[in-house]
């Protein structure tokens, strides 16, 4: 469930590789920061697959946003322009432009592009493309896009646009709850629709809740796992979802006395049996024994052969994640070690952090360490071996190539620490002379997510001592 903060300039490169557009560095006359800055253009989604007629009907429209970036904060890109042409198109699709651009011929049209006063993407165009009501199955071309703003001009940007028949099931974002009361129940709606041109014979729905809440009902027509971060569950829907069809899916939810920063995720596709096998993976499920799970049934149109699975058309918004934060409070306790040694000898000194509840804490929005630990090692001492989730700083906290010896280590828990957990950090410390020597270790409170500070109820028992005394080969003290 790992997640990684991407910068606006890797979103961009990235989307940049998928659409075959290549950076380019321009040099202009104008400020210093303009000539190393970029222009960056790409589209949301990367890929556009355009569901084709239904009964002799034009298919339904898609839209594609236009974006645009740039990669350098100190240089303020005034508004510009994207040019845009669709002939590649314009023999199974039509293109619908927006208010902000104007059309020069029937395939091409130049739009306006806002500010960038930063490092974020702006949304240059958003166009609507549908597929002809006569348009080949399999049909295909490129939507080529190039802005220009400033001194600035973007490479080419390309997405590649197809033409399919095929359901496309699709689930409506639930929004964010925050402030939810431990013991209440919730709902987290949704509505799902067939946004193809076909029917799906039914819907396989993939369901997960993490440890702090719980599903208040379990229908006969799912099957639960239940792990040790969350409960996940498979549901079969087996009414047929025609095109254009939708219907409200609503989950109660209980929140746990252990709840705190928690996620529901939901996802959908066409069922099949291979579907439900293949999400099952081998595992073990356990079936409802609750009313079935219903959603409102949809007219069969144009079913596939008997037998024969559909794949959706369109995945891109089959999956979908709610965050709901509990009002809750778990304290984190630090606790070091006190040590005795013979000079020369290896000595074992732990530092634990201790979750006391109630609620469990996870980073399961961002994938951070449920909380990272600034060890540092007493003066007298070196380190010989080290945890594998701690890493070698100076003494400023700047990295270190070489791992052992250093005397700073910034340490990471996993992502979740269940109430009442305990992870240990052990280090072997070389005892190099006589003496008692003391350092202090410390849990960082303000770190990216899960933010400690926040909900944490005492942050005076979040640092300890690490103490080692160094003794002469005769047992004595220095």
């Amino acid at each position: 469930m790992t997640r990684l903060r991407i910068s606006p300039r890797a979103r961009a490169a990235l989307a940049s590789s998928l659409t075959a557009s290549a950076l380019l560095t321009v040099g202009a006359a104008g400020p210093a920061s303009a000539g190393s800055d970029q222009l960056w253009t790409y589209s949301e989604p990367y890929e556009l697959v355009l569901p084709g007629a239904y009964e002799d009907a034009p298919g339904p429209e898609r839209t594609v946003a236009l974006k645009v970036t740039h990669d350098n904060t100190n240089n303020q890109v005034g508004a510009g322009r994207i040019s845009v042409d669709a002939g590649d198109l314009a023999a199974f699709a039509k293109v619908t432009w927006p208010a902000n651009c104007t059309p020069e011929t029937d395939a091409t049209a130049v739009c306006d592009v806002p500010a960038l006063t930063g490092t974020d993407a702006v949304t240059a165009a958003v166009l609507k493309v549908s597929a002809l009501a006569h348009a080949p199955e399999g049909g295909e071309g490129n939507l080529r896009y190039t802005a220009v703003a400033g001194a600035l001009t973007s490479p080419q940007g390309e997405t590649r646009v197809t033409v399919g028949n095929g359901p496309d099931l699709a689930l409506s974002e639930s929004p964010r709850q925050d402030g939810v009361t431990p013991g209440s129940r919730i709902t987290v709606p949704a509505t799902l629709g067939n946004n193809g041109n076909r029917t799906a014979d039914g819907a396989l729905l993939r369901l997960f809740a993490s440890r702090g809440i719980t599903f208040a009902e379990r229908p006969a027509n799912c099957e639960y796992r239940d792990t040790e971060v969350g409960t996940e569950a498979l549901c079969v829907l087996d009414e047929p979802i025609a095109p254009g069809q939708s219907s409200t899916l609503t989950s109660p939810l209980k929140v746990g006395e252990n709840a705190l920063y928690e996620r529901y995720d939901y996802s959908v596709e066409p069922y099949s049996d291979a579907a439900l096998e293949a999400a099952r993976a081998g595992r073990t499920y356990t079936r409802g024994t609750g009313a079935e799970l219903e959603a409102q049934p949809a007219r069969a149109l144009g079913t596939a052969a008997a037998g024969t699975p559909v794949p959706d058309l369109d995945p891109q918004d089959n999956y979908r994640t709610v965050i709901i934060h509990a009002t809750n409070t778990a304290d984190l306790k630090l606790i070091g070690s006190r040590i005795d040694g013979t000079v020369g000898d290896t000595v074992r000194a732990d530092v634990t952090v201790r979750n006391r509840g109630p609620a469990w804490i996870a980073s399961l929005g961002a994938g951070e360490p449920a909380a990272t630990v600034d060890v540092r090692i007493p003066s007298g001492t070196t380190v010989t071996a080290k945890p594998e989730e701690c890493y070698a700083r100076t003494e400023d906290g700047e990295w270190l190539e070489e791992q052992r010896g250093a005397p700073r280590y910034f340490c990471a828990t996993p992502i979740y620490l269940n109430e009442r957990a305990t992870h240990t950090f052990s280090f072997d410390l070389r005892v190099d002379r006589d003496g008692t020597f003391r350092s202090t270790v410390a849990i960082d409170n303000d770190q990216y997510e899960p933010p400690i500070r926040s909900f944490d109820p005492d942050l005076a028992n979040n640092s300890a001592a690490l103490v080692v005394r160094g003794l002469t080969p005769n047992g004595e003290a220095g």
